[in-house]
C-alpha cells in the first residue's frame, strides 16, 4: 500500500495527567504515514484521487487542540479514528504522538507513544424469531450503523428459514450484513451483545427462539479462536441461512479456513444436503 508521510507536526495543547499540564499547556509533535492507494492520483495528476495532506494537518491540530486528554495514547487514538473517519480513501494509519516536555524527574528528549490502526470489514449474520421479526433485524441494523466507529455498507434480503435443531419453533427470518468497522473483535462481540440485550434477547435454550440473535461471521481474514469468541463462526460452512444471503453480498470471500469461496461452500452445502434427501427417499 502507498504512503504519505507527515513528520513532525509541532502543535501547542493541553494534555497531561496533571492540572498544570491542561491549564498552561505545553508542545506536541505529531506524525503520520497514510496508507492509502496512490497510483489513480499518480496517474491523472489529480487531488481529488489523493488524500489532501493540507486538509489532513488541519483535522490533527483541530482535534489535537481543540480536546484536553490526561493520556498522550488518548491523543493518537482520537487522531487515528478521527483520520480514518473522515477520509474514505485512507485504509490505515500509523500516528506519533512526543511530549517533549513531560513532567519526570529524569533528563529525556521525549516521551512518545506509536499505534497502528485500520478500517475492518466484519461479517454480521441476523436471525429472529419472535415478535416483529423485520422490526428486530432493522433495529439491529440501525443500531450497529449509528455508533461510533461502525458503517453498515451492505445488507441482503431478508429471507425466511426454517429453525435449526430440535427445538420446535416459529421460523426464522434471516439475513447478512457487511460493516466497516474501527472496533476490534472482542469491541465487536461486546457491540453485538449489548444490542441483543436491548432487544430483550433470552439465552435458555440452545438453538431456541430468540427475539434477535447476531453472530459475527468474519472479521478481515483473521482466524481466532477463545473461550468466548471464534472467528470465523465455527458452523457458519455449515449453515445455509448465513450462506445464501452472504453469497449475494460478497460471492467471492474467500473463507481464510476452509481455503474455499462463499459461493463454493454454499454448493457444497446444497450437494450434500440433497444427497441426504435422496437417501432418505430411497
Amino acid at each position: 500500500m502507498d504512503k504519505i508521510n507527515i513528520k513532525n507536526l509541532e502543535i501547542f495543547a493541553k494534555h497531561g495527567v496533571y492540572s498544570e499540564e491542561n491549564v498552561l499547556g505545553q508542545k506536541f509533535i505529531i506524525s503520520c504515514t497514510l496508507y492509502t492507494d496512490l497510483r489513480s492520483a499518480g496517474l491523472k495528476d489529480e487531488l481529488e484521487k489523493s488524500l489532501d495532506y493540507g486538509q489532513i494537518i488541519t483535522s490533527i491540530k483541530e482535534i489535537v487542540e481543540n480536546n484536553v486528554y490526561k493520556l498522550i495514547e488518548t491523543v493518537a487514538q482520537s487522531i487515528a479514528d478521527g483520520l480514518l473517519e473522515e477520509n474514505e480513501m485512507l485504509k490505515q494509519v500509523w500516528v506519533e504522538v512526543k511530549k517533549p516536555w513531560a513532567p519526570v524527574a529524569a533528563h529525556l528528549e521525549t516521551v512518545s507513544v506509536e499505534i497502528l490502526r485500520k478500517k475492518h470489514i466484519a461479517y454480521i449474520a441476523l436471525g429472529s424469531n419472535m415478535g416483529d421479526r423485520e422490526a428486530y433485524l432493522g433495529f439491529a441494523i440501525d443500531e450497529l450503523n449509528k455508533t461510533p466507529h461502525c458503517r453498515v455498507m451492505k445488507v441482503s434480503e431478508f429471507i425466511n428459514t426454517e429453525p435449526y435443531g430440535d427445538v420446535e419453533q416459529d421460523d426464522f427470518l434471516n439475513a447478512v450484513l457487511i460493516m466497516e468497522t474501527l472496533l476490534s473483535p472482542y469491541e465487536l462481540l461486546e457491540l453485538v451483545q449489548e444490542i441483543e440485550n436491548k432487544a430483550d434477547r433470552v439465552r435458555t435454550v440452545r438453538w431456541g427462539p430468540r427475539t434477535l440473535d447476531l453472530d459475527i461471521i468474519f472479521y478481515d481474514d483473521i482466524v481466532l479462536s477463545e473461550d468466548n469468541l471464534r472467528i470465523p463462526h465455527a458452523q457458519a460452512h455449515m449453515r445455509g441461512f448465513v450462506l445464501e444471503p452472504l453469497v449475494k453480498l460478497s460471492p467471492n470471500f474467500m473463507h481464510p479456513l476452509l481455503s474455499k469461496t462463499v459461493s463454493e461452500l454454499l454448493d457444497e452445502l446444497n450437494k450434500e444436503e440433497l444427497g441426504n434427501n435422496n437417501n432418505n427417499e430411497s
